[in-house]
């Protein structure tokens, strides 16, 4: 597996600056959110500029973060969403990710009407050159579960739709390692490593309740061990949110991320 790091882990470090550590320390690939690279880019800079630092340090861009909304609206403020959806695509397709994360709904519950509004956003992937991959989140009020979420890909009914793991959300939601294993692995667009807060019960943690890999208490191995079973040999990345790290040295927080991560999948 190719171990990659999602830029909220360094949440605070300049876009430039987080290129360049997390190339330093040893990943070999960098998630982007592409609220950075707007930001980046209304401050003066150009998107070259963060291709050519990628390139500089032998980073790819496995997903970009994230299509939201899609499944919110009707009417004229969908199409607005779906006009939003182009300039993200866009500009994922541009820093060369294969994949954009597409979140459900936060508090609407319905969610008859997702596959139908997933299609439309792979249609307008393969017009942009990237391929939206539905990401359930365990804390949501819509898709919150992992078997939920792989239904909702099914009913989709088309070859490019496929899921984005976290095991920071199969946890919190109960979901399964026998649900893990049902999916296959050419479903899988890629794997956020994280773990629990070893203190707060299952279903009532939020992201910022992430913690480093061996700081909690998700069962990672086992986890890991399910996808080596069923083939995965795609890309991880280590997803935090946590004030903790955040407050550490980039290069302290890049360095242990990529040692837990190595223990974790390096071993059988």
């Amino acid at each position: 597996m190719k171990l990659c790091l999602n830029t909220s882990t360094i949440k605070h470090v300049p876009l430039l600056e987080k290129i360049r550590l997390v190339g330093e320390a040893g990943y070999e690939g960098i998630e982007l959110w592409l609220n950075d690279v707007w930001e980046y880019v209304a401050r003066g800079g150009e998107v070259g500029n963060v291709l050519k630092a990628l390139d500089n340090h032998g980073l790819f861009v496995p997903s970009v973060i994230a299509m939201r909304q899609w499944g919110d609206f009707d009417g004229w403020e969908h199409q607005l969403v779906l006009d939003e959806a182009k300039r993200r695509f866009a500009l994922g397709a541009r820093l060369g990710a294969p994949f954009i994360v597409a979140t459900p709904p936060l508090e609407k519950i319905e969610v008859d009407h997702l596959p139908s509004r997933y299609r439309e956003l792979l249609e307008i992937g393969r017009e942009e050159g990237i391929k939206p991959t539905f990401e359930y989140i365990s804390f949501f009020k819509s898709v919150n579960t992992l078997g939920k979420a792989w239904e909702i890909v099914q009913e989709t009914n088309d070859a490019d739709a496929t899921l984005i793991l976290d095991a920071f959300h199969n946890w919190n939601s109960f979901s399964t390692l026998e649900e893990l294993r049902k999916i296959p692995v050419s479903k899988i667009s890629h794997y956020h490593i994280d773990d629990a807060d070893p203190s707060i019960p299952a279903g009532e943690q939020k992201d910022p309740d992430r913690v480093m890999p061996g700081d909690g208490q998700i069962d990672l191995n086992s986890e890991i061990k399910v996808l080596k079973e069923i083939g995965y040999q795609g890309t991880v990345s280590l997803e935090l949110f946590n004030q903790y790290w955040w407050e550490q040295k980039p290069e302290e927080t890049l360095k242990t991320g990529l040692e837990r991560m190595r223990r974790l999948l390096e071993s059988p």
